[in-house]
């Protein structure tokens, strides 16, 4: 996969071509769609919304002939993710966003999918014809499910997705132009405990509303669970675990409700004690950069130099004399750094 995302990443032309090949499909759209994450992230958001646009169209195309707009909603909403972490450089924002995509394909399918809808009801009673040729119980699917319902189910299914492709489209970056990257970018994935009690009190307020808004509740959940899983990959690179134990996490969460729930409770624990602190203390992943920047403004190094002076020279001796010895040593590396400067990837977001 790296070799493809290299292979579109050397013209626009590629890209696009890629795009809209794998759109045209319901089973590869999450190739374009990581595609435009891609793009969005590397170049720039006016390229990304331009690929955006041509993804879209062959999409446009499936969803007027069978009535099935997954394979928009999915590029839309990760083209959504892409721009909010290309604007914001924060994961943990992009993460969020995943439950106003959720939300957002929610309302769109309750009030315009009903094509969509209507297939789905077809699907479940088929289903549940099926079973009772079989002899088996159906039935919770002798119920047809609702509007609401499925509009919860959805949303909450595209928001996942989109999420996905944003990571796919991230690491891919990653892998290209910063290798290594996005794994200490996903481990110092975390919400402020404020973020955390008003995902849980919302999710717990549609609990509580009973019926098929338990379907929304999904939603207020899916950062939440993000987040947990950024704290589980912590741990495990803390541990030096294989990914033989990630897996199996994994494998649990979908199987067992019970993992879920202990999931979030890992959360909520990590809101107040910041595991990752007491993991990795001042090395904790993420935290590099925002020392860096802190040291400058607080105190020790006010002109970023490296020296603590002050005088901005990089000498130590604060009189300011260290411009001399810049400049000749850039008139002797100017030719060397000219060419090297020019394969440099200034536009790496580096979230």
């Amino acid at each position: 996969m790296r070799g493809l995302a290299a292979f579109a990443m050397g013209g626009r032309a590629r890209a696009m071509i890629i795009a809209i090949a794998s759109s045209s499909s319901l089973l590869f759209a999450w190739v374009g769609a990581a595609l435009v994450a891609l793009v969005t992230l590397r170049k720039g958001v006016a390229e990304g919304a331009k690929l955006m646009l041509w993804a879209s169209l062959p999409a446009l195309v499936l969803a007027r002939v069978t009535g099935d707009t997954t394979v928009v909603t999915l590029i839309v909403g990760t083209g959504l993710l892409a721009l909010v972490l290309r604007l914001t450089m924060s994961l943990a924002l992009a993460a969020l966003g995943s439950a106003a995509v959720a939300l957002l394909t929610g309302i769109a399918t309750a009030t315009v999918g009903d094509a969509m809808i209507e297939e789905f009801v077809r699907v479940f009673g088929e289903l549940a014809a099926t079973l009772e040729e079989r002899g088996e119980d159906a039935a919770l699917l002798r119920r047809p499910p609702t509007v609401l319902l499925l509009a919860g189910m959805l949303g909450t299914a595209n928001g996942v997705f989109s999420f996905l492709c944003l990571t796919l489209g991230r690491y891919w970056q990653a892998a290209l132009y910063n290798p290594g990257g996005f794994g200490d970018e996903f481990r110092a994935l975390r919400f402020p405990p404020v973020v955390v009690i008003a995902l849980c009190a919302a999710a717990a307020a549609l609990i509580a509303a009973g019926g098929d808004w338990r379907s929304w509740a999904a939603m207020a959940l899916l950062p939440l669970s993000i987040s947990g899983f950024a704290l589980l990959h912590a741990r495990a690179n803390f541990r030096r675990q294989g990914g033989f134990w990630l897996v199996s996490i994994y494998l649990v969460w979908l199987v067992l409700d019970e993992a879920k729930l202990a999931l979030l409770g890992l959360v909520l624990a990590d809101a107040v004690m910041d595991f990752r602190s007491r993991w990795y203390g001042d090395d904790k992943p993420g935290r590099g950069q925002r020392d860096d920047d802190a040291k400058r403004v607080v105190g020790g190094d006010p002109d970023g130099d490296g020296d603590g002076d002050g005088d901005g020279d990089g000498d130590g001796d604060g009189d300011g004399d260290g411009k001399e010895d810049d400049k000749r040593d850039d008139a002797n590396q100017a030719e060397r750094d000219d060419g090297a400067d020019r394969g440099r990837d200034h536009s790496d977001p580096r979230p």
